[in-house]
């Protein structure tokens, strides 16, 4: 589907970065390489959550849907930002859209959905070109399943905390395969990130030992209600 571009400004040893980070308000030995990774692990597992701010995540989501990067906004933390392709730049002649796994694996499903976007295409071609409608207006008729490039920039608190909620079986399923998409791309740059992304990178009820969902999946027992 989409594709991950981990760029060169990402944090390559994160947990040597927050072990050293950590060490200079401790008053320790900072220049000692092996030093600095216990001293992270040590942050970590003792939920010293404030050092995860320091470690710098800079990367390209290319081919998943608007909609799904929309939903990608709304987790703000620390300091991320990020840009978006405009709809002002689509080809709309032959613009990329999602189909999806619902409709694809029913052939009159897809076939309906195919020859609406379509449809789509030709008629916001047909506005833009005939009638002289701007492209940001005629774009006003595309669906959200049109695919979408973001650059993105956050740090791994953030996405440590998206995790929870996002890797969870009631997640919107093309969230869900981008969140595990990231953490691929992520587990690919050092030791390090495998480390983390392995570890803390987890639905919430892994982090919770329950189930808080009103409609569980089963994957851990609910919460036993309060008397």
């Amino acid at each position: 589907m989409g594709k991950v571009i981990i760029l060169e400004s990402t944090t390559k040893n994160p947990i040597s970065l927050m072990g050293e980070r950590a060490g200079v308000c401790w008053g320790s030995d900072i220049t000692d390489p092996k030093k600095n990774y216990r001293r992270g692990q040590d942050c970590l597992e003792s939920g010293h959550g404030r050092v995860l701010e320091f470690v710098n995540i800079e990367m390209v989501l290319d081919g998943y849907s608007a909609r799904v990067i929309r939903e990608w906004y709304t987790h703000l933390g620390g300091s991320p930002t990020r840009l978006q392709a405009s709809t002002r730049y689509i080809d709309y002649e032959d613009f990329e859209y999602i189909l999806p796994p619902s409709a694809a694996k029913n052939e009159g499903a897809k076939a309906v959905y195919e020859d609406t976007m379509k449809t789509i295409s030709e008629a916001t071609r047909k506005l833009e070109k005939e009638y002289g409608i701007p492209r940001e207006d005629a774009a006003l008729l595309l669906p959200l399943g049109m695919s979408t490039k973001i650059v993105d920039k956050r740090n791994v608190r953030n996405l440590i905390d998206m995790s929870h909620q996002r890797l969870c079986t009631r997640t919107y399923w093309e969230y869900r395969a981008l969140m595990h998409d990231v953490m691929a791309a992520l587990s690919a740059i050092s030791p390090e990130w495998e480390e983390i992304v392995s570890k803390y990178f987890v639905p919430k009820c892994e982090l919770t030992g329950f189930c808080p969902e009103k409609k569980s999946c089963g994957r851990r027992p609910k919460k036993e209600a309060e008397n």
